[in-house]
């Protein structure tokens, strides 16, 4: 061979050498992988599904229209995208250039083994968060669960988690790392809720089958939220699936239920709507009826309540899609006797439109309308006499929300939001033959904020979230402008550990006029105004998190601090009700809490759950309460357990239990009495006298739920009976305290004896579920 023929074959052998490795050097430089995530059977493409590249630890999550873009620095063979309430999928990559189209399948389809996995609560999703302090729940697992009556209800499950604490025995409300319940924003579609409960706080609104799944903040809050001092609950709602019709529902003791999803324009429009309503009234009006003729027959009231909710969704582009939500519910209450009659009727409603845009994979924009609700109408007759109470509180509002992925590093998101609030609070109203009075008070105030946060993944390890968020509200020219800083850190020990930081500014404009610990319906909303200062926050924590035994399990340990400056009570013999001067009966002083909260969570196998554990102190001092010296709030525990199992015997038949124990709440009872002449001669009466404030403490609190669902056989549709039992020892907890009247043989008052009463004793339901 010529020396020539070499050289040219050398340098063409170099050349396509250096060539190849060109390309190979720059494929490893920068690898983009792109699509859409969605779920398989509905076709609904899913917001905030994680994508994630484990050996690079780095990943992203799809946007308002379910697409995601994820940039690497070295080519990758594999990435898992996650989705609350959805298995978890492994995407092989074939080709970095091309477009992956992913169908998530729901949890509750594995036949194999209970896996309730969630996008952003998967153990090592969650250890590599740098978020902290946050609970998801899916309705998957949440219908698992032992129920009261048969009710699912997302309320009672976020309780069984560490650093959330029940108002009282079987009710909905929930307390927050030592916050009051008033001190929970609680948004649904960015709309709020002013009164989550139905029942006089036993049961919540929130209707299971019309619920996606609910994730709650305690600590380092995202700054796009603000208003509430505590604690942040998103509720997502359920989207119509576009494709084909579907119909679900159950029917249980209490209450009955149905959704009818219809596709209008296939995989284009759908329409859902979900309603909900108890039939007690229906039998205790059957039991009046047959009853009436009797002597000495007193009418049982009649009470139930009922909710509706809506979802119309318009894919109108893969760039666009436009989504209209709605609520409405109400609880109504009547008696009527020979010579006295009362009507309460209370309930919320909102609406909210939503249009989410996409400019390109890495901005996105959503614009949402909103307008929210809360109202109560208390209605009484005596003979020829009518008194009627009232109030209400109406809102609406816009919100403007922006996400700009940067690079795999940085990630921007900010935006703005507005809202008009309108009260009507101290209405009430006596009619009589010759009187007619009204008075009320009616109130307009405007809340704004604007926000930016920056999520900076320094290096493998460390990653920083940022925010600032500014808040103003203004009330009768009284105008509050307030920074909000919001700080969370996360550095990693190792592939499954890590440990975190947080630390957020709070202020809250509305205040909860509520003299029980419960969510009462007549629960009085009030603005900030001169004179009456925003109550402010600041909370550091810091956590431990770790993944165990290959992802199977997750464990937590997190700490805990909050001072709570202009915090609001209400003076000792304070007129709430029927009262146009709320504002006179306010005290302000400070208050602090602080705890640690441990967590162990099995997510995988045919056996999960969790246990939690909660220890913690809340203050509250105020100069004109208990002579100034510093007391508990009612809802102070010291201790909270709560135990957590799932079981999948078969295919068919699951077993869950739930166990819980807390110290007892606190109470203020009387330490004396002090007597007065009455009208009549040698008549004394004896009324109690309160020294300090909650210095009882009532016996601890413990409980054990049973649950078994049985999975019906069927071609055409899937179908369970659901069995619960609720307090299946019949433990006679503590609901509040009252104090009987002790007299002596001459019939006068010797002392008042508080008096424990206890409200369910052991609780049996039945629910059949289907779903076609």
């Amino acid at each position: 061979m010529k020396q020539s023929d070499m050289f040219l074959k050398l340098k063409f052998s170099t050349t396509f050498f250096l060539m190849v490795m060109s390309f190979l050097l720059h494929a490893q430089k920068a690898i983009t992988l792109k699509g859409k995530v969605f779920d398989k059977s509905t076709k609904e493409t899913l917001v905030g599904a994680t994508v994630f590249i484990q050996e690079k630890k780095v990943g992203t999550t799809t946007n308002a229209l379910g697409e995601f873009e994820i940039t690497t620095s070295e080519n990758v063979a594999r990435f898992k995208v996650a989705y609350i309430g959805y298995r978890d999928t492994i995407i092989v990559v074939l080709n970095n250039s091309s477009y992956y189209s992913i169908a998530l399948v729901p949890a509750y389809k594995s036949l194999n083994e209970v896996q309730v996995i969630t996008s952003k609560d998967d153990p090592k999703e969650k250890v590599n968060d740098v978020q902290m302090g946050v609970d998801r729940i899916s309705m998957a697992e949440a219908k698992l669960l032992p129920a009261i009556l048969g009710e699912v209800d997302i309320l009672k499950v976020l309780q069984l988690k560490p650093g959330v604490k029940s108002g009282g025995e079987g009710t909905a409300g929930f307390f927050v790392r030592g916050g009051s319940n008033d001190q929970n924003l609680i948004l649904v579609e960015h709309a709020p809720v002013y009164n989550p409960s139905h029942l006089f706080g036993f049961f919540s609104v929130f209707n299971s089958d019309a619920i996606n799944n609910v994730t709650l903040y305690k600590s380092g809050f995202p700054s796009q939220y603000g208003g509430r001092l505590s604690s942040v609950l998103d509720v997502e709602m359920r989207k119509g699936q576009a494709d084909s019709i579907a119909v679900q529902g159950g029917i249980g003791l209490l209450a009955s239920r149905l959704t009818l999803n219809v596709p209008i324009i296939k995989r284009k429009l759908s329409l859902l709507v979900s309603g909900r309503r108890t039939y007690a009234d229906l039998i205790t009006n059957s039991l009046n009826e047959l009853n009436k003729n009797k002597p000495d027959f007193t009418p049982i009231p009649a009470y139930y309540f009922y909710d509706f909710n809506s979802a119309l969704d318009y894919n109108i582009n893969d760039k666009n899609k436009l989504s209209l939500n709605g609520y409405f519910g109400n609880d109504f209450f009547k008696f009527k006797g020979d010579n006295f009659g009362a009507n309460l009727l209370w309930g919320n409603r909102s609406a909210t439109l939503e249009w989410k845009h996409r400019f390109n994979s890495r901005i996105n924009v959503s614009t949402a309308y909103f307008t929210s609700g809360y109202l109560y109408r208390i209605n009484t007759s005596f003979s020829e006499i009518s008194l009627s109470l009232g109030s209400r509180i109406w809102d609406q509002g816009l919100v403007n929300n922006w996400s700009y992925y940067i690079n795999e590093k940085h990630t921007l998101k900010f935006g703005v939001s507005g809202i008009y609030h309108r009260f009507t609070v101290g209405e009430y109203g006596i009619s009589a033959e010759f009187t007619d009075i009204k008075d009320g008070q009616n109130i307009e105030a405007g809340e704004f904020g604007a926000y930016l946060s920056h999520t900076w993944r320094i290096n493998k390890r460390v990653e920083v979230l940022s925010g600032l968020r500014n808040s103003t509200f203004n009330n009768r020219n009284k105008t509050f402008n307030n920074l909000e800083p919001r700080l969370a850190l996360k550095t990693s020990i190792n592939s499954n550990s890590t440990i975190k930081a947080s630390y957020a500014r709070m202020y809250q404009y509305l205040h909860l006029v509520s003299s029980s610990a419960a969510s009462l319906p007549t629960d009085v909303w009030y603005p900030s105004e001169e004179g009456i200062q925003p109550q402010r926050s600041d909370q550091v924590s810091l956590g431990f998190h770790q993944a165990i035994s290959e992802n199977k399990y997750f464990a937590s340990i997190e700490g805990y601090y909050k001072w709570i400056d202009n915090a609001i009570d209400f003076r000792d013999g304070a007129q709430l009700f029927a009262n146009p001067n709320l504002s006179k009966e306010f005290v302000f002083g400070k208050g602090w809490a602080y705890g640690i909260e441990t967590y162990i969570e099995k997510k995988k196998g045919k056996t999960t759950g969790w246990i939690g554990y909660t220890l913690s102190w809340s203050w509250r001092q105020f100069d004109k309460i208990n002579f100034g010296e510093p007391f508990h709030p009612r809802f102070d525990r010291r201790h909270d357990i709560s135990v957590v199992i799932m079981h999948k015997l078969s295919k068919r038949l699951s077993i869950s239990g739930t166990w819980v124990y807390s110290t007892g709440n606190y109470a203020t009872i009387a330490g004396g009495r002090f007597a007065f002449q009455d009208a009549l001669p040698d008549q004394i009466s004896a009324t109690p006298d309160y020294f300090k404030r909650n210095d009882f403490q009532m016996p601890p609190t413990h409980r054990l739920d049973l649950g078994l669902v049985w999975k019906l056989r069927s071609k055409k549709w899937d179908s369970d009976i659901t069995f619960s039992l609720y307090n299946a020892y019949s433990r006679r907890n503590p609901f509040f305290v009252f104090y009987e009247e002790v007299k002596d043989d001459a019939g006068q008052t010797v002392q008042f004896k508080p008096t424990l009463v206890s409200l369910f004793p052991i609780l049996p339901a039945v629910t059949y579920n289907f779903k076609f």
